[in-house]
């Protein structure tokens, strides 16, 4: 049985004729019976290569690569317009839309970093409160105080919602820090004085 396997040619219009002849030789069968083998194969799942145009909760992101079911991609992401098969040139455009991103993520990193070192080569800020007993003033210095400060001072937009504070009640030095990106923060010295 060994040698008939090593033996076969896999031409697809004689192989089951070959391996039925030569399992006839290789047995003692009268000459009317024939062998019949079955070859048995799984089916194979068919998939496609897609890249997906919108967000999908249960799938993935916009802009990934996936692997799908074909009767998937035809019947349900190409109809409803959220997929899109795998092209060289698809790939490209893909790859460039990704080092434009990058270059521009850069950009901004490194505008905030500048930003950054401006602020920190300010100097500090000086905050003046109505005074009380001591060291205390009335009311406190909030972050929007701060962003008011600041465009006073050196005339840049600031968002209230990237500057963080200590709780300000008494006179004193003080650290606030501006979280210009993720990844660059600046720390700003504020003096309170009081009236």
């Amino acid at each position: 049985m060994a040698s008939v396997v090593s033996n076969l040619s896999w031409s697809s219009s004689s192989l089951l004729q070959s391996i039925g002849e030569r399992l006839n030789e290789g047995t003692n069968l009268p000459n009317n019976k024939r062998v019949f083998v079955v070859f048995a194969q799984k089916k194979t799942k068919k998939t496609r290569k897609i890249i997906l145009k919108e967000d999908m909760p249960d799938l993935g992101k916009k802009g990934q690569l996936l692997d799908v079911r074909a009767g998937f991609f035809r019947n349900y992401l190409l109809p409803m317009g959220k997929a899109q098969i795998v092209t060289p040139l698809l790939l490209k455009e893909m790859k460039m839309e990704e080092e434009r991103i990058e270059a521009e993520k850069r950009r901004v990193k490194e505008e905030a970093q500048q930003l950054a070192l401006i602020f920190e080569t300010v100097g500090a800020f000086k905050v003046k409160r109505k005074g009380g007993k001591g060291k205390q003033i009335f009311g406190s210095v909030t972050a929007q105080d701060l962003v008011d400060i600041i465009k006073a001072q050196l005339q840049r937009e600031v968002d209230k919602k990237i500057v963080s504070l200590p709780e300000i009640r008494e006179t004193g030095e003080y650290i606030a820090e501006l979280k210009l990106h993720p990844e660059v923060t600046a720390r700003v010295r504020l003096n309170v004085f009081a009236n």
